[in-house]
Protein backbone atom coordinates (compact mmCIF):
# COMPACT_ATOMS: atom_id res chain seq x y z
CA UNK A 1 0.00 0.00 0.00
CA UNK A 2 1.99 3.03 -1.36
CA UNK A 3 -0.21 5.32 1.20
CA UNK A 4 0.34 3.74 4.43
CA UNK A 5 4.31 3.47 3.45
CA UNK A 6 4.20 7.37 2.45
CA UNK A 7 2.69 7.97 6.28
CA UNK A 8 5.43 6.21 7.44
CA UNK A 9 7.87 7.82 5.76
CA UNK A 10 6.56 11.10 6.47
CA UNK A 11 6.23 10.27 10.01
CA UNK A 12 9.29 8.88 10.64
CA UNK A 13 11.58 12.03 11.76
CA UNK A 14 9.10 13.23 14.38
CA UNK A 15 9.62 12.31 17.89
CA UNK A 16 7.21 10.16 19.18
CA UNK A 17 6.50 11.00 22.95
CA UNK A 18 4.96 14.54 23.99
CA UNK A 19 3.36 15.95 26.73
CA UNK A 20 -0.11 15.02 27.23
CA UNK A 21 -0.24 12.56 24.18
CA UNK A 22 -2.18 9.50 25.49
CA UNK A 23 -2.33 8.41 21.41
CA UNK A 24 -0.83 10.10 18.27
CA UNK A 25 -0.18 8.75 14.31
CA UNK A 26 -1.40 4.81 13.67
CA UNK A 27 -5.19 5.52 15.51
CA UNK A 28 -8.15 6.70 14.03
CA UNK A 29 -7.91 10.04 16.56
CA UNK A 30 -5.73 11.22 18.31
CA UNK A 31 -5.96 11.41 21.90
CA UNK A 32 -4.31 14.23 23.86
CA UNK A 33 -4.75 15.39 27.63
CA UNK A 34 -4.50 18.81 28.38
CA UNK A 35 -2.84 20.19 31.83
CA UNK A 36 -5.91 20.82 34.83
CA UNK A 37 -6.90 24.32 34.74
CA UNK A 38 -5.61 25.52 31.18
CA UNK A 39 -7.85 26.26 28.04
CA UNK A 40 -6.72 24.31 24.65
CA UNK A 41 -5.75 26.48 21.67
CA UNK A 42 -6.59 25.55 18.24
CA UNK A 43 -5.28 27.03 15.01
CA UNK A 44 -5.55 25.62 11.47
CA UNK A 45 -2.96 27.13 8.47
CA UNK A 46 -2.37 26.15 5.03
CA UNK A 47 0.46 26.17 2.37
CA UNK A 48 -0.55 26.41 -1.11
CA UNK A 49 1.73 25.39 -3.76
CA UNK A 50 2.15 28.65 -6.33
CA UNK A 51 0.39 30.64 -3.30
CA UNK A 52 2.32 30.59 -0.53
CA UNK A 53 5.56 29.37 -1.88
CA UNK A 54 7.15 28.64 -5.39
CA UNK A 55 9.92 26.58 -7.00
CA UNK A 56 12.71 28.23 -4.88
CA UNK A 57 11.82 26.57 -2.12
CA UNK A 58 13.64 23.50 -0.94
CA UNK A 59 11.49 20.34 0.31
CA UNK A 60 12.98 21.70 3.99
CA UNK A 61 12.12 25.07 3.93
CA UNK A 62 8.04 24.10 2.75
CA UNK A 63 7.99 21.73 5.52
CA UNK A 64 9.20 24.39 8.02
CA UNK A 65 7.44 26.87 7.10
CA UNK A 66 4.15 25.23 6.76
CA UNK A 67 4.52 24.62 10.75
CA UNK A 68 6.23 27.86 11.88
CA UNK A 69 3.36 29.94 10.43
CA UNK A 70 0.46 28.02 12.30
CA UNK A 71 2.70 27.80 15.33
CA UNK A 72 2.89 31.89 15.31
CA UNK A 73 -0.87 32.06 16.07
CA UNK A 74 -0.15 30.44 19.42
CA UNK A 75 2.30 32.74 20.22
CA UNK A 76 0.17 35.33 19.87
CA UNK A 77 -2.25 33.64 21.97
CA UNK A 78 -0.22 33.46 24.73
CA UNK A 79 -0.61 30.15 24.52
CA UNK A 80 2.15 27.10 25.03
CA UNK A 81 2.37 24.70 21.73
CA UNK A 82 1.61 20.99 22.61
CA UNK A 83 0.76 18.93 19.82
CA UNK A 84 -0.41 19.64 15.66
CA UNK A 85 -1.79 17.43 13.22
CA UNK A 86 -0.99 17.87 9.40
CA UNK A 87 -2.54 17.23 6.41
CA UNK A 88 -0.95 16.62 3.14
CA UNK A 89 -1.92 17.13 -0.66
CA UNK A 90 0.12 15.44 -2.76
CA UNK A 91 0.53 15.61 -6.58
CA UNK A 92 2.29 12.95 -8.75
CA UNK A 93 5.70 14.06 -8.88
CA UNK A 94 6.27 14.65 -5.71
CA UNK A 95 8.51 11.92 -4.69
CA UNK A 96 9.70 10.03 -2.07
CA UNK A 97 12.44 11.87 -1.37
CA UNK A 98 11.15 15.23 -1.44
CA UNK A 99 8.40 13.73 1.09
CA UNK A 100 11.22 12.47 3.59
CA UNK A 101 13.63 16.05 3.30
CA UNK A 102 9.88 18.01 3.80
CA UNK A 103 9.41 16.21 6.54
CA UNK A 104 12.85 16.25 7.97
CA UNK A 105 12.52 20.76 7.81
CA UNK A 106 9.33 19.91 9.78
CA UNK A 107 10.42 17.45 11.85
CA UNK A 108 13.61 19.98 13.54
CA UNK A 109 11.16 23.06 13.47
CA UNK A 110 9.13 20.57 15.74
CA UNK A 111 11.68 19.36 17.75
CA UNK A 112 13.13 22.94 18.53
CA UNK A 113 9.43 24.05 19.54
CA UNK A 114 9.10 20.70 21.75
CA UNK A 115 5.40 20.31 20.02
CA UNK A 116 4.54 16.76 18.84
CA UNK A 117 2.70 15.30 15.63
CA UNK A 118 -0.24 13.35 16.47
CA UNK A 119 -2.15 12.72 13.30
CA UNK A 120 -3.11 14.22 9.84
CA UNK A 121 -4.08 12.95 6.57
CA UNK A 122 -2.17 12.07 3.18
CA UNK A 123 -4.33 12.40 0.01
CA UNK A 124 -3.59 13.21 -3.70
CA UNK A 125 -3.79 16.38 -5.12
CA UNK A 126 -2.65 18.39 -8.06
CA UNK A 127 -1.10 21.01 -6.58
CA UNK A 128 1.62 20.38 -3.12
CA UNK A 129 -0.24 21.73 -0.04
CA UNK A 130 0.60 21.59 3.74
CA UNK A 131 -2.77 22.15 6.17
CA UNK A 132 -1.00 22.24 9.70
CA UNK A 133 -3.53 22.06 12.92
CA UNK A 134 -1.38 23.19 16.14
CA UNK A 135 -2.75 22.81 19.41
CA UNK A 136 -1.71 24.65 22.53
CA UNK A 137 -2.52 25.49 26.00
CA UNK A 138 -3.17 28.24 27.66
CA UNK A 139 -4.34 29.62 31.43
CA UNK A 140 -7.59 31.56 31.13
CA UNK A 141 -6.06 34.60 33.08
CA UNK A 142 -3.18 34.51 30.35
CA UNK A 143 -4.62 33.70 27.46
CA UNK A 144 -5.05 36.88 24.81
CA UNK A 145 -7.04 37.58 21.97
CA UNK A 146 -7.81 40.65 19.31
CA UNK A 147 -10.28 42.14 21.34
CA UNK A 148 -9.06 43.58 24.67
CA UNK A 149 -7.02 46.75 23.53
CA UNK A 150 -8.33 50.08 25.47
CA UNK A 151 -7.20 53.96 24.57
CA UNK A 152 -3.61 54.58 25.85
CA UNK A 153 -2.45 51.13 25.48
CA UNK A 154 1.23 51.10 24.16
CA UNK A 155 1.97 48.79 20.75
CA UNK A 156 4.48 46.88 20.82
CA UNK A 157 6.19 44.44 17.96
CA UNK A 158 9.11 42.19 17.63
CA UNK A 159 11.76 41.77 15.36
CA UNK A 160 11.62 44.11 12.28
CA UNK A 161 9.18 44.22 9.72
CA UNK A 162 9.46 43.79 5.95
CA UNK A 163 12.11 41.82 6.13
CA UNK A 164 9.84 38.56 4.40
CA UNK A 165 7.79 41.05 1.86
CA UNK A 166 11.70 42.13 0.43
CA UNK A 167 12.74 38.44 0.30
CA UNK A 168 9.79 37.17 -1.69
CA UNK A 169 10.97 40.29 -4.20
CA UNK A 170 14.74 38.65 -3.82
CA UNK A 171 13.17 35.19 -5.03
CA UNK A 172 10.93 36.25 -8.01
CA UNK A 173 14.06 36.33 -9.92
CA UNK A 174 15.53 32.65 -8.54
CA UNK A 175 17.13 31.65 -5.51
CA UNK A 176 20.63 33.22 -4.79
CA UNK A 177 23.01 31.32 -3.87
CA UNK A 178 23.38 33.59 -0.54
CA UNK A 179 20.94 33.33 1.58
CA UNK A 180 20.45 36.29 3.50
CA UNK A 181 17.87 37.53 6.50
CA UNK A 182 15.66 38.92 3.90
CA UNK A 183 15.51 35.57 2.18
CA UNK A 184 15.44 33.78 5.55
CA UNK A 185 12.57 35.73 6.86
CA UNK A 186 10.73 34.44 3.80
CA UNK A 187 11.89 31.03 3.36
CA UNK A 188 12.03 29.64 7.36
CA UNK A 189 10.51 32.54 9.45
CA UNK A 190 10.76 31.66 13.10
CA UNK A 191 7.39 32.03 15.59
CA UNK A 192 7.74 33.90 18.39
CA UNK A 193 6.98 31.69 20.87
CA UNK A 194 9.38 32.28 23.94
CA UNK A 195 7.61 36.14 24.24
CA UNK A 196 4.15 34.75 23.54
CA UNK A 197 3.73 32.28 26.47
CA UNK A 198 4.84 34.94 28.33
CA UNK A 199 2.99 37.98 27.31
CA UNK A 200 -0.44 37.09 29.12
CA UNK A 201 1.17 38.81 31.99
CA UNK A 202 1.29 41.91 30.36
CA UNK A 203 -0.39 42.40 27.45
CA UNK A 204 -4.11 43.47 26.92
CA UNK A 205 -4.33 41.64 22.64
CA UNK A 206 -2.26 40.43 20.27
CA UNK A 207 -1.61 39.20 16.93
CA UNK A 208 0.63 37.83 14.63
CA UNK A 209 1.50 39.93 11.69
CA UNK A 210 1.13 37.39 8.73
CA UNK A 211 -0.57 39.61 5.93
CA UNK A 212 0.91 43.33 6.96
CA UNK A 213 0.88 45.28 10.01
CA UNK A 214 -1.42 47.73 8.88
CA UNK A 215 -4.31 44.78 7.74
CA UNK A 216 -3.39 43.23 11.01
CA UNK A 217 -3.50 46.01 13.32
CA UNK A 218 -6.82 46.95 11.76
CA UNK A 219 -8.06 43.64 12.39
CA UNK A 220 -6.90 43.94 16.94
CA UNK A 221 -8.44 47.41 16.19
CA UNK A 222 -11.73 45.98 15.01
CA UNK A 223 -12.37 43.50 17.47
CA UNK A 224 -11.32 45.68 20.47
CA UNK A 225 -13.14 48.49 18.76
CA UNK A 226 -10.69 51.53 19.26
CA UNK A 227 -7.96 52.86 16.84
CA UNK A 228 -4.32 53.39 16.66
CA UNK A 229 -1.91 55.65 15.93
CA UNK A 230 1.46 54.34 14.04
CA UNK A 231 4.92 56.55 14.36
CA UNK A 232 6.34 55.69 11.17
CA UNK A 233 10.11 56.53 12.24
CA UNK A 234 9.87 53.98 15.29
CA UNK A 235 8.84 50.72 13.02
CA UNK A 236 11.92 48.51 13.24
CA UNK A 237 13.86 48.04 9.33
CA UNK A 238 16.73 45.80 8.92
CA UNK A 239 19.77 47.67 7.13
CA UNK A 240 18.94 45.09 4.56
CA UNK A 241 15.50 46.62 4.09
CA UNK A 242 16.80 49.57 3.76
CA UNK A 243 19.70 48.72 1.52
CA UNK A 244 18.34 47.27 -0.53
CA UNK A 245 14.31 48.69 -1.03
CA UNK A 246 15.04 52.17 -0.54
CA UNK A 247 11.98 54.60 -0.16
CA UNK A 248 9.90 51.73 -0.73
CA UNK A 249 11.15 50.16 2.73
CA UNK A 250 7.73 51.55 4.54
CA UNK A 251 5.44 50.78 2.34
CA UNK A 252 6.98 46.86 2.96
CA UNK A 253 7.05 46.97 6.51
CA UNK A 254 3.26 48.49 6.75
CA UNK A 255 2.01 46.02 3.95
CA UNK A 256 4.27 43.41 3.05
CA UNK A 257 2.78 40.51 5.25
CA UNK A 258 4.71 37.32 6.28
CA UNK A 259 6.87 38.76 8.88
CA UNK A 260 5.68 36.34 11.58
CA UNK A 261 6.05 39.07 14.04
CA UNK A 262 3.76 39.48 17.58
CA UNK A 263 1.97 42.90 17.60
CA UNK A 264 0.85 43.40 21.58
CA UNK A 265 -1.17 46.48 23.45
CA UNK A 266 0.27 47.01 26.51
CA UNK A 267 -1.35 48.61 29.02
CA UNK A 268 1.71 51.70 29.73
CA UNK A 269 1.58 50.91 33.17
CA UNK A 270 3.09 47.32 32.03
CA UNK A 271 5.43 48.00 29.33
CA UNK A 272 8.36 48.70 31.08
CA UNK A 273 8.43 45.24 33.03
CA UNK A 274 7.21 43.87 29.63
CA UNK A 275 10.53 45.13 27.98
CA UNK A 276 12.19 43.77 30.84
CA UNK A 277 10.64 40.47 30.15
CA UNK A 278 11.55 40.69 26.29
CA UNK A 279 14.89 41.05 27.07
CA UNK A 280 15.46 38.29 29.69
CA UNK A 281 14.11 36.00 26.52
CA UNK A 282 16.54 37.66 24.34
CA UNK A 283 13.50 38.91 22.05
CA UNK A 284 14.02 42.45 20.40
CA UNK A 285 11.36 44.16 21.03
CA UNK A 286 9.63 47.98 19.61
CA UNK A 287 7.10 50.79 20.83
CA UNK A 288 5.39 51.50 17.53
CA UNK A 289 2.65 53.76 18.61
CA UNK A 290 -0.78 53.76 20.89
CA UNK A 291 -3.83 52.56 20.69
CA UNK A 292 -6.63 55.37 20.62
CA UNK A 293 -10.40 56.52 20.91
CA UNK A 294 -12.57 56.39 17.91
CA UNK A 295 -11.23 53.90 14.95
CA UNK A 296 -9.16 54.09 12.26
CA UNK A 297 -5.39 53.53 11.34
CA UNK A 298 -3.36 56.93 11.53
CA UNK A 299 0.38 56.77 10.53
CA UNK A 300 2.30 59.27 11.50
CA UNK A 301 5.72 61.01 10.34
CA UNK A 302 8.73 62.45 12.45
CA UNK A 303 6.92 66.22 11.98
CA UNK A 304 3.95 65.06 13.89
CA UNK A 305 2.08 64.94 10.33
CA UNK A 306 -0.07 61.90 9.23
CA UNK A 307 0.66 60.16 6.37
CA UNK A 308 -1.11 58.93 3.54
CA UNK A 309 -2.01 55.15 4.21
CA UNK A 310 -1.30 52.77 0.99
CA UNK A 311 -4.32 51.62 -1.39
CA UNK A 312 -3.32 47.99 -0.24
CA UNK A 313 -3.08 47.70 3.39
CA UNK A 314 -1.75 43.99 3.33
CA UNK A 315 -2.44 40.72 2.18
CA UNK A 316 -5.57 39.35 0.40
CA UNK A 317 -6.04 36.17 -1.78
CA UNK A 318 -9.00 37.79 -3.87
CA UNK A 319 -7.74 40.92 -4.21
CA UNK A 320 -5.74 39.88 -7.56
Amino acid sequence: MIEFRRIDLFTRPFEEDGVGVVAGPGDDCALTSPRPGTLLVSKVDELVEGVHFGPAFRPEEIGHKALAVALSDLGAAGAIPRWFLVALGLPDRIDDRFLARMAKGMAALASRCRVTLIGGNLSRAGELSLAVTTLGEVRPEAALRRSGAEPGDELWITGTLGGAALGLRLLAAGRPRRITPALRAQLTPEPRLAIGAIAGRYARAAIDVSDGLLQDLGHLCDRSGVGARVDAAAIPLSRELLRRAGGDALRLALTGGEDYELLFAVPRAKAASFRRAADRAGVPFTRIGAIEAGGGIRVVGPDGRELPLPARRGWDHWAG
